[in-house]
């Protein structure tokens, strides 16, 4: 038999809600979270847009001189580890998937000169540069000493960590798994996307016909797994179950993806066989849909080959409409999003679009959000580098 892998603690922080049922009512209401960049300046960029957690605040002692991708971490690890009921674990495992660390401080730090602005604080700024150094911190937050990595595949990297912990899970060598992802707001990376060209001038919208860029948010999500039968066993709350992942690249090239969509299919097609999945009992898709004129596109094409006849019968949206882009956070982020809407009987809109693209022509559940009944849910997430991979999320009664 199968090991199942349950979910039995969730945590989030985003710019539309701090906590798992703020995140899931802000989802179902369709709100968008995209606003006016207050961290740095945006002057000289193409916008000023970005979907920025506000008043960003970590209760916990470990906070302290944490940077704020830690931050982040911290405020949605605290909240999966709490649910779960689980207490300081020597031999849990952390796998956490990021891509920025610490660098907005680092940024600071360059800004003021780092050679007169010398001393404690700019040290401590320095040593939280590190994407590893968020990983570790989440380690002592649990009191593990067992196995721990900080994955970095571009914006798979959460959804890559979900799948790894499971992997761990199977082989036995942790009893519980804290995994997902996060990533904070920075001038390098919103430089990045600017030098690119591929940052919209409105709140982004996927799938759109008058679409022109992405929009870049950031925000973590954390989730606690256990195998299924030690779960039961404790008599843990199930929330869910994550039955499978799948992996492919592109191989093409260093920021667009593969114009035949190859290598989203392979992901696609990977999750479902290592679940035992068929096409028709996927009930709903959260895509990667970033709002770029060609990822779009390439996703559609990727979805209709995969899904075959099923995916014109399948609701597809993006979230990145309501939390941004949140870069290595985005794969687990939106895996919280597929799974709070199994357990809250809904598809999450794709909140700003208004005027499908013709070329696009599946149903991306346009501006509201709609109830529905849904046991099973793929999650589909791609990165830089051509680094593509698919979650398969199921109910816990299914």
């Amino acid at each position: 038999m199968p090991i199942r892998i349950a979910i039995t603690g969730v945590g989030s922080v985003n710019a539309l809600a701090t906590g798992v049922d703020a995140f899931a009512a802000a989802l179902r209401e369709g709100r968008c979270g995209i606003g006016t960049l207050t961290a740095f300046s945006a002057a000289g960029y193409r916008t000023a847009l970005a979907a920025e957690v506000r008043d960003l605040r970590a209760p916990h002692r470990l906070a302290r001189g944490a940077s704020r991708t830690a931050r982040l971490a911290l405020i949605a690890a605290v909240e999966a580890w709490r649910m779960a009921g689980l207490g300081r674990l020597a031999d849990a495992g952390v796998v956490v998937g990021t891509t920025t660390g610490g660098m907005a401080a680092v940024e600071e730090a360059y800004r003021l000169d780092y050679a007169e602005a010398a001393g404690p604080t700019a040290v401590r700024d320095w040593l939280e540069m590190p994407i590893s150094a968020t990983t570790d911190l989440l380690a002592r937050l649990i009191g593990s000493r067992g196995s721990r990595l900080t994955i970095s595949t571009a914006c798979s990297s959460g959804a890559n960590a979900l799948g790894l912990g499971a992997d761990w899970l199977r082989a036995g060598r942790s009893p519980a798994v804290l995994c997902g992802g996060v990533d904070a707001l920075c001038r390098m990376v919103f430089s990045g996307f600017n030098a690119l060209q591929v940052l919209d001038r409105v709140p982004c919208r996927p799938f759109d016909r008058a679409r022109a860029g992405t929009t870049l948010g950031e925000g973590a999500a954390l989730f606690v797994l256990e195998r299924w039968d030690d779960a039961a066993r404790r008599g843990a709350r199930i929330l869910g179950e994550l039955v499978s992942y799948g992996v492919s690249a592109d191989a093409h090239h260093v920021t667009q993806p593969r114009p035949d969509g190859a290598g989203a299919v392979r992901a696609i097609d990977r999750a479902l066989a290592e679940g035992g999945i068929a096409p028709a009992e996927i009930d709903y898709v959260n895509a990667h849909g970033t709002g770029t004129p060609q990822n779009d596109l390439v996703e559609a094409r990727a979805l209709k080959q995969a899904l075959g006849a099923r995916a014109a019968r399948i609701p597809v949206s993006s979230t990145k409409s309501q939390v941004g882009h949140c870069l290595g956070a985005a794969g687990a982020i939106e895996a919280l999003a597929s799974l709070l809407a199994i357990r809250g009987g809904f598809v999450p809109p794709t909140a700003t679009l208004r005027d499908p693209d013709p070329e696009c022509d599946l149903d991306f559940v346009p501006r509201v959000s709609r109830p529905a009944a849904l046991r099973t849910v793929l999650s589909n997430s791609y990165g830089f580098g051509g680094n593509n991979t698919s979650l398969v999320l199921r109910s816990a009664d299914a």
